[in-house]
């Protein structure tokens, strides 16, 4: 019974910790363990006293068991009332104020200027998709039909004609979508079960980029994808012997055409190398010509490919003038407005000097370079005059 009383003043002690009860419980349990101190003095004689001390203890037992989960709940409760003080509204709000119209505009704004964002990047794949349209020239395929083939043009209505299913809708259809509903019509109507229909591009007429003038293969390409100057010029067989670096692109729906001056070497300079756009038509036009007349090594016609040239690079094409060529009474002839001929003198000899500067020349120019008469008579009586005395030196030596 000792050591039941032991056990009983442990709990005690351990509840004056705070680990079981709370302090007011540790006074009435100090009190009781007193009381059965003294009652075991007195009734440890007697048979009673032990029963009496049997239901002591049970109670304070009980009474330790109830203290110590009071104890436990509180705790917690002390526990939950800040994270209920942190989930509770607060009460001292300011009033609710309206949105202005000027927050909703620049909120729209911002969301508009997203969303134009998103289209614009979408927009280069956009671009990339090739749909039919009026002018293009297609083959049409049934597989196993033959007889179905059909090979028709896109009307200005962007309609075909194919047998049995009478007139069909492509204008804006890509290659599949336009396979798909031909499929669709000769299944709904019964004519070929399960139909698998092929659809080649002969002419990508509405899609494609025109190149006309001084290239190896002019004609109409399709421009599928991204393309630029450089690479449709190549497609299309380069630039002729004849051409000029002069280039004009005209856009669909514009009237202001583009013009574009190429280098001669085209890897020196990569600004004229623009995008080329669906519907584009590339002018490459002819060189323009210059001729060199006169007392010159090679009279003949020079391309001005650069679209320019001068005097001093005209004579150095035509291999430069001759011994008896009167460089000082050189002249231009030129094409006037009114269909007759202007003649314009320059001074070569003083160009050649650094006296005078070098004259630039236009498209159909005659560069004329007369003769010297004096030069050439100085010329023949030297020439006469070396024969007179080569013949009398062989007369002197051979009598």
């Amino acid at each position: 019974m000792a050591l039941s009383i032991s056990h009983v003043e442990k709990a005690v002690e351990n509840s004056s910790n705070g680990a079981l009860i709370a302090d007011g419980s540790q006074s009435r349990c100090a009190t009781l363990l007193f009381k059965i101190q003294d009652s075991q003095g007195s009734s440890m004689k007697s048979g009673t006293g032990l029963i009496c001390r049997g239901w002591t203890l049970s109670l304070v037992l009980a009474f330790l068991t109830v203290a110590g989960l009071s104890a436990q709940q509180s705790a917690d409760g002390a526990q939950n009332k800040p994270a209920e003080g942190q989930n509770a509204a607060p009460t001292n709000l300011p009033p609710p104020q309206p949105i202005s119209q000027d927050a909703i505009s620049a909120s729209g704004g911002n969301a508009n200027a997203e969303k134009t964002g998103d289209t614009s990047k979408d927009s280069p794949e956009k671009s990339t998709i090739v749909t039919l349209g009026a002018g293009d020239l297609i083959e049409v395929a049934v597989y196993n039909v033959p007889e179905l083939a059909s090979k028709v043009r896109v009307s200005n209505s962007g309609d075909i004609y194919l047998p049995l299913i009478d007139y069909v809708h492509v204008e804006g259809l890509t290659q599949e979508e336009a396979q798909s509903l031909i499929e669709k019509r000769l299944a709904d109507g019964g004519f070929v079960r399960n139909p698998h229909v092929t659809i080649f591009i002969d002419e990508f007429t509405s899609q494609g980029v025109t190149i006309l003038g001084e290239v190896g293969r002019p004609g109409i390409y399709p421009d599928i994808g991204d393309h630029k100057l450089y690479q449709v010029i190549s497609q299309a067989g380069g630039f002729s012997q004849n051409a000029s670096r002069k280039i004009t692109i005209l856009r669909r729906n514009q009237t202001d055409p583009l013009h574009i001056v190429l280098p001669r070497n085209l890897g020196d300079d990569q600004s004229g190398n623009v995008e080329i756009l669906p519907g584009d038509t590339i002018t490459v036009p002819r060189a323009p010509i210059i001729y060199v007349v006169g007392d010159v090594g090679r009279p003949s016609g020079i391309l001005a490919d650069n679209g320019t040239m001068t005097v001093l690079q005209a004579l150095a094409l035509a291999g430069g003038a001759n011994k008896t060529a009167k460089l000082g009474d050189s002249r231009i002839l030129r094409k006037g407005p009114n269909g007759g001929v202007m003649e314009t003198k320059v001074g070569i000899k003083k160009m050649l000097e650094a006296k005078a500067p070098d004259v630039p020349l236009q498209a159909d120019d005659i560069l004329f370079i007369p003769i010297s008469g004096g030069k050439v008579l100085a010329a023949r009586t030297f020439e006469a005059t070396m024969s007179v005395a080569t013949a009398l030196a062989l007369y002197t030596v051979h009598p």
